[in-house]
C-alpha cells in the first residue's frame, strides 16, 4: 500500500470513507455504479461548481492524498479500487497542477476568469515558499503543524513514518514531498484560552510566557488526539509533567507554547533521516507565526536559522504562483522565487549543548504520553 500510495494505512484519507458512504448510506452505491454520483475533494466541488458541472477533475497533489492513487504512475489504482470496491467512474479525472482547466461559468461577477492552478493545501503552501530546490523545507503553524520537504522528481519512501507525497506537476516534470503533521500546533494555545482560561485572547500567551525565564523544566505533551508523526499514537493522550509548588500559570503556557516548536523538532529529525539533507533553513507560515518568541525557540531548538514569509498565506499564495505560471502571468519559477519575501529571520541564540539537553527531556514526556487511552 505504502509503496503505492506514499501514505500509512489510515480513516484520515479519503478510500475507508468513500467505502463506507457507498455501503452505509442507503442507494448509493446503485448510484455510483450508474455514473449518478461523483467523487472529489473541495478543489474538484469548486471546480464543478464554477463550470455548472462541466468539468470533473482534480490534480496529482490532491489525488495523491485519496490512498487510491499511485503515486509513481500517476493514476487512479485499479488494485486499490478493487480492495475498497470503489467504481472508477466516480472520480474524477487527475491533470496537472498547473494549466488552464477550463473558464468560470457562475457566479456571473466571475464569468470568463481562468480556472488555472490547483494544489492541496501544505502543497500549495510549499510552492508559496518557492521551495522549489530539492531539500528546500516549509513548515505551516495552524491548528495544527504541516511540514513539507520537496525531494525532488523521484519520490523517498519513508523509514520514519513520514508520508510520501505528489507536490506538484508543471507540464511533464513532477516533483514530490515528503510531508509530516502535528495534530495539535497552535491548538495547543486555544485550549490554554478556552479550557484553561489563563489567557484571553490566543496573542497574550507570549507575554505571559516571557514574564519567565523558562519553563524551569516543565513539559508539556499535548497528544489530545493521539500523536502524529513520527509517532502516529492514536491512544497518546495530554501530558504536563515536572509540576511543583513553584509552577504556575506562565510555566504552563511557556511549557504549551514550546511544544509546537519541539514537535516540529522531531518532525524535522524523521524528514532528514529520510532524506538525508542538512537544511540551511526552515521557512515558516500561518497564523502562529506571529509570536516570535515560538520562532526564536523554534531556531533554538533546531540550531538553524528560521525564515518566516512576509506573507503569512503561503497557501493562496501558492494557489496563485501556479495559476499565474499557466496563463502567462509569471514566466517561469526563477520570476517566482524573486518575487518571494522573508519577513524576519530568527537565528539560534541558544548553546548547541543546550538544545539537545532540551530535546532529549521533550522525548523523554513524550514517552509518558504513550498508549494512555484504551
Amino acid at each position: 500500500m505504502k509503496t503505492k500510495t506514499g501514505l500509512e494505512v489510515d480513516a484520515y484519507f479519503s478510500a475507508s470513507k468513500i467505502k463506507w458512504l457507498l455501503n452505509n448510506v442507503s442507494g448509493a452505491r446503485k448510484k455510483a455504479e450508474n455514473g449518478e454520483l461523483a467523487f472529489g475533494t473541495v478543489d474538484t466541488w469548486l471546480i464543478w461548481k464554477l463550470t455548472c458541472g462541466r468539468l470533473h477533475v482534480t490534480d496529482v497533489s490532491n489525488a495523491s492524498r485519496t490512498m487510491l492513487f499511485n503515486i509513481n504512475s500517476l493514476n487512479w489504482d485499479e488494485e486499490l479500487l478493487n480492495i475498497f470496491d470503489i467504481p472508477y467512474m466516480i472520480l474524477p479525472e487527475v491533470r496537472s497542477s498547473s494549466e488552464f482547466y477550463a473558464e468560470i461559468q457562475m457566479p456571473d461577477e466571475l464569468e470568463g476568469i481562468k480556472v488555472a492552478g490547483i494544489a492541496g493545501d501544505q502543497q500549495a503552501a510549499l510552492f508559496g515558499q518557492t521551495c522549489f530546490e530539492k531539500g528546500s523545507t516549509k513548515n505551516t503553524y495552524g491548528t495544527g503543524c504541516f511540514m513539507l520537504q520537496n525531494t525532488g522528481t523521484e519520490p523517498v519512501m519513508s523509514k520514519n513514518r513520514l508520508l510520501t507525497t505528489v507536490a506538484w506537476q508543471i507540464g511533464d516534470k513532477t516533483n514530490y514531498a515528503l510531508e509530516g503533521s502535528v495534530f495539535i500546533g497552535g491548538a495547543v494555545i486555544q485550549w490554554l484560552r478556552d479550557a484553561l482560561g489563563i489567557i484571553k485572547n490566543s496573542a497574550d500567551v507570549e507575554t505571559l510566557a516571557n514574564s519567565i525565564p523558562d519553563s524551569d523544566g516543565v513539559y508539556f505533551v499535548p497528544a489530545f488526539s493521539g500523536l502524529g508523526t513520527p509517532h502516529w499514537n492514536q491512544a497518546a493522550r495530554g501530558v504536563i509533567i515536572g509540576l511543583t509548588r513553584g509552577t504556575g500559570k506562565a510555566h504552563v503556557a511557556r511549557a504549551a507554547l514550546e511544544s509546537i516548536a519541539l514537535q516540529t523538532a522531531d518532525l524535522l529529525a524523521a524528514m532528514n533521516a529520510d532524506s538525508h539533507q542538512l537544511l540551511a533553513d526552515l521557512r515558516v507560515d500561518g497564523g502562529a507565526t506571529e509570536n516570535d518568541t515560538l520562532l526564536q525557540f523554534q531556531a533554538d531548538i533546531l540550531q538553524i536559522p528560521v525564515v518566516r514569509s512576509k506573507t503569512a498565506e503561503t497557501t493562496v499564495l501558492g494557489a496563485a504562483y501556479l495559476a499565474g505560471l499557466a496563463v502567462g502571468f509569471w514566466s517561469s519559477k526563477s520570476e517566482l522565487a524573486e518575487h518571494w519575501q522573508a519577513d524576519r529571520i530568527f537565528n539560534p541564540v541558544m548553546p548547541q549543548s543546550e538544545a539537545q539537553e532540551r530535546v532529549e527531556r521533550w522525548h523523554e514526556a513524550v514517552k509518558r504520553s504513550f498508549s494512555w487511552a484504551k
